[in-house]
C-alpha cells in the first residue's frame, strides 16, 4: 500500500469506476489516489487525451489500467469486431519499452480486472514465443508488451489494430533512449485515428521530442505533471565518495561490509564491469547477481524474485533495471559508476525510499565518471554531500575470484524470438549491448 502522505483526499469509490474495478481496488488496499491519478483518471474518464509526467513509483499504472478498463467496460465492443475473424481484434495497447516494466504492468492489470472479466495478453522479446503467441491469437482485450515482438506478431497477421480503442505509451522517454520511437510511430499509423480512441502517454519527463510524439499520434492531450518525485528524494540520504578508479572495488566492498547488505541494489554502467563486481563479492562472501540486458528471461525473473523476496541480499545493474520495476524495501542503493545521464541518477536512487520509507543511496565518483557530478547536482538543485573516504573504510584483504571461462566464439547464430533478427526485443532492451 501507498503511505498516507503520498495520496490525495481524492478516493477511489469517488471516480466513478465501473463496479467491478472499485471492488478489486479496495481488495487491494488502494482506498484513496496518488497525485497522479487523481490528476488524470478524471480527465480520461471523460474520455480527454492525457500526457502525464510522472516517475516510476507514483502509481501511474493503476492510472491508465483503471482508465483503460473502465472504457472498454462502459462500452460495447463493435459488433463487427465480434465477428468471427482471421485475426484477433484487441481492443487496448499498452505499450511498455522494457520486458520487466510489461511483466509488472500485466501484474497490476490482473489484480484490477479479476472481477472484470477482461482478457489480459502480455508478451516481450526472449522467450515464451509461441505460448505468447497462441494466446493472443485466442482473443484479448488488453494487450501489454515491448514493441519488437508486438510488430512481429502483428506482421504475421496474429492481430490487428484496426479495433483499438486505447492507446497506452508508458515511459515514453525511455522508448527514445531505446530506439522505439520508428515501431511506436509504425505501431499509431496502423490504429484508429486519435479522435476515435482514448490515448495516454506517460513519461519522466515531457521533453521537446516527447511532447511532439504527443501532439503527432494523439487528440490535443491534457498535461499533466505532478512533483511526486521531489518527496521521494528528500527521504533518501544521499552520499558520495570521492576515489580512485584503482581503490573504487575496495572501497565499495569496505562499505558494503560497513551495513547490512539485504536487498541492496549496485548500478553500474557497463556489464563487463558489473560482473567483476558480482564475482569480487561471492569470491568475499557477499551473495551477489548481475542483472543485465542479455540475461535470459527466466533468470531475470528468478533473481528479481530472489532479490525482492531477501534470498540475493545483492543485485548488480546495468540500466536496464533503473526503471520500471517495483523492488519493495531496497535499504541501500550504489552508484558504483555514476551514471552519464543525470536523469538517470534520479531514477536509480529512487529504487529506495520507496512508499513513504527512508533509504540511502551512496556514490563513487571517479576519475572516468566523476565530469557527470556538476549535471547531476544542477538537475538536483543541490550539492550532494561528499568527502574522500577515510583509510579505514577501504577492505585490504579482498580474495580475488577465479577469471570467468571464455565463451566460444563463432558457430551458428542462436533463433532469437523467430522475428528476423529482431530478437524479440533483447537486442534494444539492453541499449546495443553497452548497458
Amino acid at each position: 500500500m501507498t503511505d498516507s502522505r503520498l495520496l490525495t483526499d481524492v478516493s477511489i469509490d469517488a471516480l466513478g469506476l465501473d463496479p467491478s474495478l472499485s471492488r478489486a481496488a479496495a481488495e487491494l488496499g488502494f482506498t484513496y489516489c496518488t497525485p497522479i491519478q487523481a490528476d488524470t483518471i478524471p480527465l480520461a474518464l471523460r474520455g480527454e487525451d492525457v500526457a502525464g509526467q510522472a516517475q516510476t513509483g507514483t502509481g501511474k499504472s493503476a492510472a491508465f489500467l483503471l482508465a483503460t478498463m473502465h472504457r472498454l467496460l462502459a462500452n460495447a465492443p463493435d459488433p463487427s469486431n465480434r465477428a468471427p475473424q482471421t485475426a484477433s481484434q484487441p481492443r487496448a495497447l499498452i505499450l511498455a519499452p522494457t520486458r520487466e516494466l510489461a511483466i509488472q504492468i500485466h501484474k497490476d492489470a490482473e489484480g484490477l480486472s479479476k472481477h472484470s472479466g477482461l482478457k489480459l495478453v502480455v508478451c516481450y522479446g526472449g522467450t515464451g514465443y509461441d505460448t505468447q503467441r497462441q494466446a493472443i491469437a485466442d482473443g484479448v482485450d488488453i494487450l501489454i508488451g515491448t514493441p519488437g515482438r508486438l510488430i512481429d506478431y502483428w506482421k504475421q497477421k496474429v492481430y490487428t489494430l484496426k479495433a483499438i480503442e486505447v492507446a497506452v505509451l508508458d515511459e515514453a522517454d525511455r522508448m527514445f533512449d531505446l530506439g522505439f520511437i520508428d515501431d511506436i510511430r509504425f505501431m499509431f499509423r496502423r490504429m484508429p485515428p486519435p479522435g476515435d480512441r482514448l490515448n495516454m502517454l506517460f513519461s519522466a519527463t515531457l521533453s521537446h521530442r516527447v511532447m511532439e510524439l504527443a501532439y503527432e499520434h494523439m487528440n490535443s492531450p491534457q498535461l499533466i505533471k505532478t512533483d511526486t518525485d521531489t518527496v521521494n528524494v528528500k527521504a533518501i540520504r544521499q552520499k558520495l565518495y570521492h576515489v580512485s578508479r584503482e581503490d573504487k572495488l575496495p572501497l565499495f566492498l569496505g562499505l558494503l561490509r560497513r551495513i547490512d547488505p539485504t536487498r541492496t541494489l549496485v548500478f553500474i554502467n557497463t556489464k563487463r564491469e558489473a560482473e567483476k563486481v558480482e564475482d569480487t563479492l561471492n569470491a568475499n562472501g557477499i551473495q551477489a547477481a548481475t542483472l543485465s540486458g542479455d540475461v535470459p528471461q527466466k533468470k531475470r525473473e528468478r533473481l528479481l524474485d530472489d532479490f525482492k523476496e531477501g534470498k540475493l541480499p545483492v543485485l548488480v545493474a546495468t540500466d536496464v533495471a533503473a526503471r520500471g520495476l517495483h523492488i519493495p524495501a531496497v535499504s541501500h542503493v550504489f552508484n558504483y559508476d555514476l551514471p552519464q545521464d543525470a536523469e538517470d541518477y534520479v531514477h536509480r536512487i529512487g529504487r529506495t525510499a520507496r512508499a513513504g520509507a527512508e533509504g540511502d543511496a551512496i556514490s563513487l565518483a571517479c576519475e572516468t565518471y566523476v565530469y557527470s557530478l556538476p549535471d547531476i547536482e544542477k538537475y538536483m538543485g543541490h550539492k550532494i554531500d561528499s568527502e574522500v573516504a577515510p583509510s579505514d573504510y577501504y577492505a585490504n584483504d579482498i580474495e580475488r575470484p577465479a577469471p570467468r571461462p571464455r565463451k566460444p566464439r563463432g558457430g551458428p547464430r542462436r533463433r532469437s524470438g523467430g522475428n528476423g533478427g529482431r530478437g524479440g526485443d533483447r537486442r534494444r532492451n539492453s541499449g546495443g549491448g553497452r548497458r
